[in-house]
């Protein structure tokens, strides 16, 4: 089934606790999973550094392994990590694909599937601005965008305060960060990383 990568930046944990989900079902659907994360800027790390959830939700990660461009090369399809930053990725993400003009120039990520994963403070906090706004890096890397339809996705066929949509798999973090993903956001991320493990496939036959 091919090599799934699964770059993300998660400052107090609700995209990793998502990357594991996204993970699982790659792993489901047959593929070698990589989690790798986007560093954290020094200046953040330590202005936040008095806040204990975004110190407890670092400590958890610390055993992650820091994303590098020659991963992005050794995957089939990527699926990316990307809480809001006010409708668009945060400048962690944006600073990590500045810096990947090589493998644009040469071409090296062309034709792989990919897919994007997010979280907000609130259901019109921007989840599916930074679906979309984060394609247009992702086109110009030559990549091929898989979706999350509602054919397979019931779970946002409703009107609860719950992440889901046809751009990405989603969770709602709440405007304090307390809230925890919902198990159906759960679901929805996990059949993401089994539709990007089997488009990923099929494209690199």
């Amino acid at each position: 089934m091919g090599k799934i990568l699964i770059p993300y930046y998660s400052a107090y944990g609700h995209i990793f606790e998502m990357a594991k989900k996204v993970a699982e079902g790659a792993e489901q659907a047959g593929a070698e999973v990589k989690i790798v994360k986007v560093p954290e800027f020094e200046a953040a790390r330590q202005a936040m550094s008095g806040q204990d959830p975004y110190v407890q939700a670092q400590d958890a990660q610390k055993d992650i392994p820091e994303a590098t461009h020659d991963d992005l090369t050794w995957a089939d399809g990527i699926i990316w990590g990307v809480p809001t930053r006010y409708g668009t990725m945060p400048a962690q993400m944006k600073q990590f694909l500045d810096t990947a003009g090589a493998l644009w120039m040469n071409g090296e990520l062309e034709g792989k599937a990919t897919a994007v994963f997010t979280s907000t403070g609130s259901i019109h906090g921007g989840q599916e601005a930074t679906a979309l706004t984060t394609l247009v890096p992702l086109l110009h890397f030559g990549l091929i965008y898989v979706g999350l339809p509602y054919g397979e996705n019931q779970e946002m066929l409703t009107t609860d305060g719950i992440g889901g949509s046809p751009y990405a798999a989603s969770t709602v973090a709440g405007p304090d960060g307390s809230n925890q993903p919902d198990e159906r956001e759960f679901t929805m991320a996990g059949r993401l990383g089994a539709r990007v493990a089997d488009v990923a496939s099929k494209l690199s036959q």
